[in-house]
């Protein structure tokens, strides 16, 4: 019989494994680093996607996939004893998908290791655009960005002049949403939670003013300061005494796109909100969403964009941790605040 010529690359590929289901604020001892072994080949059969992590992005909700969750979600728990998932950027070392090719570079959720078998890459977007930095998109051009312009400009239907205020307005999602709103016209007031990261608003994102909400004892208070005829338009990223305090001071019509509760995913027993009669008594409407449901108009965001980014009408903040085994402490330093601007890991450097 004739010998089997065909030689299998097997690799050592460093990985992000999720231990157990977290309560309370998580840990970086609720992640390990280890090393496992990985086929370089695309099963066959199979329409999967073999691929180099390049960058991998640190998102809030991924905090949300780290508790068993008993009830239907639009994202499923993480799977103790396996890697992590999340957004990244990564380049196609082998295909079983019509749509990729062997060195495309794409976007979409993958693992949190060096190399990836994604089998399910019809989530995923081919990077047509490589004269941007590519960890971009893991925030300007991926799912911050989508959601920062799903959240403005389709929940939110805003109008020139209007007066916008946003929650966590540094981040990877408000600190575009604070520019989209700029760029139609409109008066921008965001909260941060550092001299930092307000003088960040003001001198770099060109908000109208920003306020730091850990200095503020009255939240009803500081925004009648900025906002003495109330808001058009909220932003919501955070969630609890900043949402109660938000609806005192909607204007009549007010829209309010609820995008993130950062300050709720680390308690056991979620505070509630006591103001919700504003909504009725002003007509304001408050609507939640799901980015990936808009996917479809991602060519059209692309459209109004990448010229505002190459004309240097938006700017973007990253901070970029280097390295697998640094993820981590940029995953839970999300929670803290330690990031300024969209916190990125850098796999591996083409």
């Amino acid at each position: 019989m004739p010998k089997n010529t065909s030689i299998i690359n097997v690799v050592r590929n460093k990985q992000v494994i999720f231990r157990d289901y977290v309560s309370g604020s998580p840990e970086e001892t609720d992640m390990e680093v280890r090393e496992s072994v990985l086929e370089l080949r695309v099963p066959e059969g199979s329409n999967g996607v073999l691929v180099r992590n390049l960058y991998l992005s640190c998102d809030p909700y991924m905090r949300i996939r780290m508790r068993k969750l008993d009830v239907p979600s639009y994202r499923e728990s993480f799977h103790p004893g396996s890697p992590i998932i999340g957004y990244g950027v990564a380049r196609v070392l082998e295909s079983g998908h019509p749509n990729f090719k062997k060195g495309d570079l794409i976007w979409g959720i993958t693992g949190w290791e060096e190399c990836s078998l994604i089998t399910a890459p019809e989530t995923c977007f081919k990077i047509e655009h490589t004269d941007v930095p590519l960890s971009y998109y893991t925030g300007l051009l991926g799912m911050p960005g989508m959601t920062a312009y799903v959240g403005f400009f389709k929940v939110c239907s805003p109008k020139k002049g209007e007066t916008v205020f946003i929650s966590a307005a540094s981040g990877a999602v408000g600190q575009l949403v604070g520019q989209f709103a700029k760029l139609m016209g409109c008066y921008v007031v965001g909260s941060a939670g550092s001299k930092e990261k307000v003088d960040l608003l003001k001198n770099k994102f060109g908000f109208d003013d920003a306020f730091n909400y850990k200095e503020e004892l009255d939240l009803d208070a500081t925004l009648k300061r900025y906002f003495p005829k109330g808001i058009d338009i909220y932003f919501e990223n955070v969630g609890g005494k900043m949402l109660d305090a938000v609806l005192l001071n909607m204007k009549l019509h007010g829209r309010i796109a609820a995008c993130g509760m950062i300050s709720q995913y680390n308690l056991e027993q979620p505070e509630g909100v006591c103001n919700l009669m504003n909504l009725i008594l002003k007509q304001v409407r408050m609507e939640g969403f799901v980015v990936s449901d808009y996917y479809h108009l991602y060519p059209k965001f692309l459209e109004t964009v990448l010229p505002q980014i190459k004309e240097g009408k938006i700017v973007y903040v990253e901070d970029i941790a280097k390295g697998l085994e640094n993820s981590p402490a940029a995953l839970v330093g999300l929670f803290s605040g330690h990031n300024v601007g969209k916190q990125v890991i850098m796999v591996s450097r083409e």
